[in-house]
């Protein structure tokens, strides 16, 4: 699906992060709002050669992995008149072209009791891609992390401000693949600064 079919005749249009939109989604918006998706899990299986990592040591960052019974926490972001194409537009090169992710537009629960589900547009990476690297343990993932770099910043930051992000965020969620990764990761980086 691309990006311009779902705008068609739309003002407003919700767009959810999950990865480094969460603390990070460089475009304008109206309001967001904290929440999560259901029938999906994130994992960090997806490569990335620009943003976190190159073409020799590529970064690893997050996709979600279809699981009935998975919910994946993050942030819906609420775009309207101008901010629909000005966002899409940069998502689509921060995204799509640089990232391999495609579009998707899926129901977004916000966190509240008197709230109600919208539809949102998300990114989201497939096996099909030439980035997607699949699982791996927590060691190999963190190791991964722990050493790549891209043109964005270290690969350890995409990490660290996930895990931030989730435990002030969503205190009452447990990301077990989340924490165990920054576990592992950080467990590298205090080994090679010891051995400095």
């Amino acid at each position: 699906m691309k990006p311009q079919d779902i705008i068609t005749g739309k003002a407003s249009l919700w767009i959810f992060g999950y990865g480094s939109l969460v603390w990070k989604p460089d475009f304008k918006y109206k309001r967001s709002k904290v929440g999560y998706i259901q029938g999906y899990k994130r994992r960090f299986w997806h490569g990335d050669n620009f943003h976190r990592g190159n073409d020799e040591l590529p970064g690893r960052v997050v996709t979600l992995i279809e699981e009935n019974d998975a919910s994946t926490w993050g942030i819906a972001f609420e775009v309207t008149g101008s901010q629909v194409e000005e966002a899409l537009k940069y998502l689509n090169v921060r995204e799509a072209v640089r990232g391999g992710y495609s579009t998707k537009m899926v129901e977004f629960f916000p966190d509240g009791e008197k709230e109600h589900p919208v539809q949102a547009m998300l990114y989201i990476a497939t096996s099909d891609n030439p980035l997607y690297l699949g699982p791996a343990s927590p060691e190999e993932i963190g190791m991964q992390i722990a050493v790549s770099r891209g043109k964005t910043g270290h690969n350890l930051e995409y990490l660290l401000r996930l895990a931030e992000f989730m435990r002030n965020s969503c205190p009452h969620v447990e990301d077990h693949h989340l924490f165990s990764i920054e576990a592992a990761a950080l467990t590298v980086v205090s080994c090679l600064l010891a051995a400095q």
